[in-house]
């Protein structure tokens, strides 16, 4: 099974595939600035839900540049290898938050409810664009 993730600022989204590999389930939204806390998060999850990969968005501008939020995400990957033997794999997020925005607005999903799923969502499309390109390879 494959973890993924959408790291940010102040929420971090948690996505798991199921066994096959196939399709990518929501798991939480972590509300926490410390990075630290969030890498023992993320390695918590990834004993409790047995994944043996870690899919990472790393969010690049537009233009395919890395700004300061692609950055951030290296280091977290870099934290997550220090203290794991698994696979980080940073893989491109680009429009991943807009998508799981538009998918919300087609739910009708308002409010804090709104704010609390945005992220696992996005985790979700991260981890599913992945396992959609191992598929296709």
């Amino acid at each position: 099974m494959v973890l993924g993730i959408d790291f940010g600022d102040s929420r971090t989204g948690f996505a798991i595939s199921d066994s096959l590999e196939i399709m990518a389930s929501t798991v939480e939204t972590f509300k926490e600035k410390n990075m630290k806390k969030v890498v023992l998060r993320a390695i918590e999850l990834l004993e409790e839900l047995h994944a043996d990969k870690i899919v990472l968005g790393f969010p690049k501008n537009m233009n395919g540049t890395v700004g300061d939020r692609g950055k951030k995400s290296q280091r977290f990957a870099k934290e997550l290898r220090a203290l794991t033997d698994v696979p980080v794999i940073l893989w491109d997020e680009r429009l991943t938050t807009v998508s799981a925005h538009n998918l919300m607005n087609e739910t009708n999903v308002r409010g804090q409810k709104r704010k609390d799923s945005v992220d696992k969502i996005a985790a979700a499309f991260i981890l599913q664009s992945y396992l959609d390109s191992q598929r296709n390879a």
